[in-house]
């Protein structure tokens, strides 16, 4: 019998992995398919490798239904590093690229390119705090525009794009780290679309970017190799070393994505479990407050606050002995934060709801 501690992640990221896919690792991690080594000892040239590499590669493009003009890459750097190759690679000289301001990274991929080339604000709710994101009608950009870069779900502030804006002709680039793959989105309406593993896909270490071909035939070529996403599309991920155990492992919780039902039973499932919180929430009478407007309201990350400071901190102190971890919200915003990613078990919002509900009552 294991006595393994047992704890409700809610960790902003990196977060909460498919036990499944956890013990499939654990069972493989010594002897991977009888080869008598690691996954993480075998060379990423080797035919076995290659195969769980493929496959990792293949099973986003069916879950996520990526059209076949679009590149999948694996890279390394995480999204920040996406903040300054995007621009390095599609933002050329005489032309704007514009950004839309939804929280602090987005602001922090403005900043970024900003050291690269000349960019502007399409939109931005710095003003409310982020409390929610702008509407389509608040976004304005230039039709000849190098593209639109927007940050489909906000973790620190809890907001998420219900929708996202038409950008006609301009390429429409997306950071998806918090959200990807959370529920069907069509990808033939972006040029780009890229995003860390570490919240939905598997564990940090991994970045995946998906990318319209005919922005990488028309990228700069003037910046370094390793830099160019035309490199890495034309060695399949492989130009250098790949992070063999993140892609393996991302490769799995795709097969467990599958094993769920699909993007259309995830999503429905991870409306199940937001819903949890955001109705005790929105019936508590004020006893907590979301800081998101309910139609920007983010399904993987819920953040609130407890109604008086000092019972807030009890919150939190006693959330964590009950074995609660990652509550506690980013210091721009304060109080609580739930992250509820596509691998947190509705059975911990569950409880989540019933710690809240408790609370609550013992404190009226």
């Amino acid at each position: 019998m294991s006595n393994q501690k047992s704890v409700y992640n809610f960790n902003a990221g990196p977060s909460a992995l498919p036990r499944e896919v956890l013990e499939k690792a654990q069972s493989e991690l010594v002897d991977f398919k009888e080869s008598g080594m690691s996954i993480m000892e075998m060379s990423h040239r080797s035919a076995t490798y290659e195969e769980v590499h493929n496959q990792a590669i293949n099973r986003l493009r069916s879950l996520f239904s990526i059209p076949e003009n679009y590149e999948v890459l694996f890279l390394q750097g995480g999204a920040s590093l996406q903040f300054a190759m995007i621009p390095m690679n599609f933002l050329s000289a005489g032309k704007k690229a514009s950004y839309i301001m939804s929280g602090a990274w987005s602001d922090k991929a403005l900043k970024e390119a900003k050291t690269i080339g000349e960019v502007y604000e399409a939109a931005s709710t710095k003003g409310t705090n982020y409390n929610r994101v702008p509407s389509t009608e608040e976004i304005t950009f230039d039709e000849q525009d190098a593209y639109v870069h927007i940050t489909s779900n906000n973790t620190i502030f809890g907001t998420q794009f219900q929708e996202f804006p038409d950008t006609g002709n301009i390429p429409l680039i997306a950071d998806m780290s918090s959200d990807i793959l959370s529920r069907p989105v069509d990808v033939s309406k972006f040029g780009m679309i890229y995003a860390g593993a570490q919240k939905n896909l598997g564990p940090s270490g991994v970045t995946v970017a998906i990318i319209r071909k005919d922005l990488l035939e028309n990228a700069n070529s003037s910046i370094p190799t390793i830099l160019k996403y035309s490199t890495h599309a034309s060695n399949n991920s492989l130009y250098n070393t790949p992070p063999s155990f993140g892609i393996y492992m991302l490769g799995e919780v795709l097969g467990w994505m599958e094993q769920q039902g699909g993007l259309d039973k995830i999503a429905k499932n991870n409306e199940e479990k937001a819903n949890l919180i955001y109705n005790v929430i929105d019936n508590s009478n004020g006893f907590y407050t979301g800081h998101a407007e309910k139609d920007s309201r983010s399904l993987m990350n819920i953040t609130f606050r407890v109604a008086d400071e000092q019972l807030e901190k009890q919150f939190l102190q006693e959330a964590k002995e009950a074995g609660f971890v990652g509550l506690n919200g980013h210091r721009s915003v304060g109080g609580c934060r739930a992250s509820a990613y596509n691998a947190v078990p509705y059975a911990a919002c569950e409880a989540l709801k019933q710690f809240m509900v408790d609370f609550q009552a013992k404190h009226k």
